[in-house]
């Protein structure tokens, strides 16, 4: 999907679901951290929390208490009507919600403490920019094996022909750019099991793995033929591949 696709489909799925998958029954098998919690871990209660990507506002509201305020931005207008109504219905009063391009943050220099990202594209210079010195930055992104078997499957998706580990060294190139120090990165393949057809189904038509997917004429024929060749005792099997940059201004 070009960059103009993406943000339709966003606004699409925002509305209907936010970014919430808790109804997906999976089963992960490898997984080597949770990323709210990485970035729970990282704040004190006095902190001021920048949320790039916020989606729903979910993973944010969930560790509301972690920090002072905590400021979730989209780009996206229907994760952010969602966001907020799930604000709203938490009475998480620490919580603030915004449309924004992360590439144009509205807010002063040195004004956050902690700033993270989940699976959403960021402009290192300006996440450096709104950051106080000794601020902590963490983003976790899907790496390009993800979903490897599906893609090859459809015969297309998401990065499928780029080399692995493209972005993440995209990432860590731009953050030494913005001036980042102590920066790392961490990464896992995990095996996924979806219990049932519907909950691969739900997964397809609420992100972009599978670009378009249910508007190709034989795309549910090959998601029957690709459950077949995959199911074992455990679901349908897959794989979650994630990295995580962390850096310190």
């Amino acid at each position: 999907m070009n960059e103009l696709d993406l943000k339709q489909f966003y606004d699409r799925v925002g509305i209907l679901n936010g970014w919430n998958f808790n109804s997906v029954k999976c089963i992960s098998e490898g997984v080597k951290w949770d990323f709210s919690h990485e970035v729970s871990c990282r704040c004190k209660k006095s902190d001021i929390l920048l949320d790039i990507g916020t989606g729903g506002g979910e993973a944010l509201l969930a560790i509301a208490e972690a920090a002072l305020l905590l400021v979730g931005i989209d780009n996206s207008g229907g994760m952010i009507e969602a966001a907020k109504a799930n604000a709203e219905k938490s009475g998480k009063s620490n919580v603030r919600i915004l449309q924004m391009d992360s590439g144009k943050l509205h807010f002063p220099d040195g004004f956050f403490n902690v700033v993270s990202c989940r699976h959403a594209p960021f402009d290192a210079k300006e996440a450096a920019r709104v950051m106080a010195d000794g601020g902590m930055f963490l983003t976790q992104q899907v790496g390009e094996g993800d979903k490897q078997n599906l893609k090859l499957a459809f015969g297309r998706g998401q990065s499928l022909d780029q080399p692995d580990g493209t972005l993440k060294n995209k990432y860590i190139g731009k953050l030494r750019e913005a001036g980042f120090m102590d920066i790392q990165s961490f990464e896992y393949d995990a095996a996924e099991y979806f219990q049932t057809y519907e909950d691969l189904v739900f997964l397809l038509k609420h992100t972009p793995i599978i670009p378009d997917f249910g508007e190709h004429e034989n795309d549910f024929a090959v998601l029957e033929k690709f459950i077949k060749e995959h199911q074992t005792n455990k679901g349908i099997q897959t794989n979650s591949k994630r990295f995580m940059i962390t850096a310190r201004k």
